[in-house]
């Protein structure tokens, strides 16, 4: 059991019959949600689910919560999105090793995988997820 960082192989596919929609002000609900290290993970995870998620409770619930769309641009010629600002559970008791990205609008369709590259803790303080800068060579999501 891990949580192997990737982009999901049905995201690959999906996008390419516009199955999901970044745009700010229009696009779909899209939530991040945190994992225990011993979750099982991967480009193979293809929808939301519980199984190996971080308890409710200590300030978490489990679905996660949602990430505020930016609308896709280029970078170059590489398209690229991000999700702004940085994600914050204030004042909580967590653990996790990892998180998920899904499409809250559609199915709960998995997005993207995040492996924490070990445990990361909060006690009664900020646990927050940052989002790499949205260029080229960083973004969260890119297509080159």
């Amino acid at each position: 059991m891990a949580i192997t960082q990737a982009i999901a192989n049905t995201f690959k596919q999906e996008i390419l019959v516009g199955t999901h929609n970044f745009t700010i002000s229009s696009g779909d609900v899209f939530k991040i949600a945190l994992y225990l290290g011993t979750a099982t993970l991967s480009s193979a995870t293809t929808t939301y689910n519980n199984t190996g998620e971080v308890a409710t409770g200590g300030g978490y619930t489990q679905t996660g919560i949602s990430l505020t769309n930016v609308t896709p641009f280029l970078d170059g010629s590489t398209a690229v999105v991000d999700f702004d600002p940085d994600v914050t559970w204030s004042s909580s008791t967590i653990t996790a090793g990892g998180a998920q990205i899904y499409n809250s609008s559609k199915s709960n369709k998995t997005v993207l995988v995040l492996n924490f590259g070990g445990d990361k803790v909060s006690s009664a303080g900020d646990f927050t997820v940052v989002f790499p800068n949205p260029v080229a060579a960083t973004a969260i999501i890119r297509i080159a």
